[in-house]
C-alpha cells in the first residue's frame, strides 16, 4: 500500500508541477506580434528592400571552391585509419595523389582567377 501511494504521489506531484509550469508560461509570456515577424521574410527584419538582389558571382564561386575543398578534407581524415591496415608504400601513394588532385585544382583555380576577390 505505502509502495502504491509513493508511486502515485510522485507521479501526481510531477503532473502537478508540468501543469504549473505550462501555466506559468503562458501567464509570463510577453508576445509583441507586428508585421516584421509575422512575415515570412528571414529572422523579423524588415524587407527595405526586394528579395531579387544583385548576387556576388565572385563570392558564390570562392564559397563553392571553400565547399569542395571542405569536403575534400573529410575525406583525407579517415586515411589515417588507412595507414592501420595498409602498408606504408601504398598508403604513402595513396596519400600523394589524393594531394597532388587537391593541389592541381588549386592550381587551375588559381590560374582562372577565381581566387582573386578584386579583378
Amino acid at each position: 500500500m505505502i509502495k502504491f501511494l509513493l508511486l502515485y504521489s510522485t507521479k501526481l506531484i510531477w503532473i502537478i508541477l508540468g501543469l504549473m509550469m505550462f501555466i506559468l508560461n503562458l501567464a509570463s509570456k510577453k508576445s509583441f506580434s507586428d508585421r516584421s515577424k509575422s512575415s515570412p521574410f528571414e529572422c523579423g527584419f524588415e524587407p527595405k528592400n526586394s528579395a531579387r538582389l544583385p548576387f556576388s558571382l565572385q563570392f558564390f564561386l570562392i564559397a563553392v571552391i571553400f565547399i569542395i575543398f571542405d569536403v575534400e578534407l573529410t575525406i583525407l581524415l579517415p586515411m589515417i585509419l588507412a595507414l592501420k591496415t595498409t602498408n606504408l608504400l601504398s598508403f604513402t601513394f595513396m596519400a600523394l595523389t589524393f594531394m597532388l588532385i587537391l593541389l592541381i585544382g588549386l592550381y587551375h583555380e588559381w590560374k582562372q582567377g577565381a581566387l582573386d576577390w578584386a579583378k
